[in-house]
């Protein structure tokens, strides 16, 4: 049996192609890639040129845009929104209703609570002594 593809078509006429991911049935758009051990919510979507590593976790309604890297073991929460060109380090954990600006980047092990931002182009990185540093 070949992977079914949906098409969704957006308000200015493109049409995105997505297929349903194998562990839990979010939406993966053509070009995207994330690991099989990776939960993706079935209301969660993965745009083109992004890549989710192993053994993490995408909540409810959450979006992670192109060109986005999900490093391993992150966490993402519900209704969480990635910018395009972001990067999310290896352990991170993201609360739920977080906004992460364009090209931030998250370091290792980094923990960001519920309902922040991050700006674009923001650089937020590890304790070093295997803490988690909290964003503000």
């Amino acid at each position: 049996m070949g992977t079914t593809i949906e098409e969704i078509e957006l308000e200015t006429g493109v049409v995105m192609r997505y297929r349903r991911h194998v562990n839990g049935r979010g939406r993966v758009a053509v070009g995207a890639k994330v690991d099989p051990t990776t939960w993706l919510d079935p209301t969660a979507y993965v745009e083109v040129n992004a890549h989710v590593g192993p053994n993490g976790w995408i909540g409810a309604g959450s979006w992670i845009q192109e060109g986005v890297t999900v490093g391993p073991r992150a966490f993402v929460g519900a209704n969480v929104h990635v910018g395009s060109g972001s990067t999310v380090g290896a352990g991170v954990r993201i609360g739920s209703n977080v906004r992460i600006g364009t090209n931030a980047v998250i370091g290792t092990r980094m923990r960001i609570e519920g309902d922040s931002k991050v700006a674009d182009n923001a650089r937020l990185g590890s304790t070093g002594d295997g803490g988690y540093e909290r964003a503000a």
